[in-house]
């Protein structure tokens, strides 16, 4: 398995990431289980989560997946066989919230005790907080890489230009810098990450991990009609990509899949994975069947003439 710099941060990754928003909540501990421990013996190290899944199910007050996460290291030993990401700044209820100085001090805390670790690969700023100017949140990251209880920091759903302010303020002033960005990204949902930001991510070395990489899941196929809605729980917020653009994107899927001999799920993923700045897409699953199937993807080379047939199959894109 090749694996890809994380920034300038001395992280390597796989090209697949494994995203932990499943666990604890679609995922019962024993499937979660035997996903990660399929997801290492496939050759994979990466896994994806934040304090604040899955606080939005009914029962649930965030922590539950990096709980489980924990609970999986302890059992299985070789905590420095995989690179844990994890993510804070959500609300967590109580007004703990944000990425102020001191609410971070008491947030990786809790995220290493539920963890059940000494340190955090990669710690990420789940979003951006404005009302926290950035020195402030930058040196307190900076203070956690110090102590060693954190080991690169990152920045999820950052705009260009307050991820170009941060960057320059940890040059600046000598501070830990955000070595990677998560944004929305996929082969439909593009133009949030195309245009400023890809260009500032690959200008200054800042690795990308991707969420979302199948659209909430109608890039795989699924989701062909209004009536394949009902297939699951999120099935409502699919509706969006059911336009001509959408199905234009599925037909190009198919017709690719078709010539590789694999599915449109390992397609669109592949896709992603070829794209400038891309470290890896982050994908969740709630079976090995399913994980297996994703993990092909990073086994699959798109030629230029297929990965041009599907950057534009869906139209010119107005990227940000």
């Amino acid at each position: 398995m090749d694996l890809r710099p994380l920034g300038r941060s001395g992280l390597k990754i796989a090209p697949l990431m494994l995203g932990g928003n499943v666990f604890g909540w679609t995922a019962d501990r024993e499937t979660s289980f035997a996903v990660l421990d399929a997801f290492v013996a496939g050759g994979f190290n990466a896994i994806d989560t934040a304090d604040v899944y899955s606080r939005w199910a009914p029962g649930h007050q965030g922590g539950e997946s990096e709980t489980l996460i924990g609970e999986w290291l302890t059992a299985r030993g070789g905590r420095e066989r995989v690179v844990i990401a994890t993510k804070l700044g959500m609300d967590m209820g109580g007004g703990d919230q944000g990425l102020s100085a001191a609410y971070m001090v008491r947030a990786v805390e809790a995220s290493l005790r539920r963890l059940q670790t000494d340190y955090i690969d990669l710690y990420q700023a789940h979003r951006d907080d404005e009302a926290t100017p950035l020195d402030e949140t930058l040196a307190a990251f900076d203070q956690l890489i110090r102590q060693g209880k954190v080991r690169a920091i990152g920045a999820s759903n950052y705009q260009a230009p307050r991820l170009r302010d941060a960057l320059t303020i940890s040059q600046e002033h000598g501070l830990a810098r955000y070595e990677s960005l998560q944004p929305n990204f996929n082969l439909y949902d593009r133009s949030g990450f195309e245009g400023d930001l890809q260009q500032l991510c690959v200008a200054e070395g800042v690795g990308v991990i991707s969420y979302y990489g199948l659209a909430s899941g109608f890039l795989t196929g699924k989701y062909r009609s209004e009536a394949d809605l009902t297939k699951s729980q999120r099935g409502g917020g699919i509706k969006r990509y059911l336009d001509a653009r959408g199905l234009a994107i599925l037909a190009a899927l198919d017709e690719l899949a078709a010539q590789q001999g694999a599915t449109p799920a390992q397609i669109a993923l592949a896709w992603v994975m070829a794209q400038p700045a891309i470290a890896a897409p982050i994908a969740s699953a709630t079976s090995v069947e399913q994980l297996q199937e994703l993990m092909g993807s990073a086994h699959l080379t798109l030629t230029p003439a297929q990965l041009a047939r599907l950057t534009g199959a869906g139209g010119e894109v107005v990227s940000s």
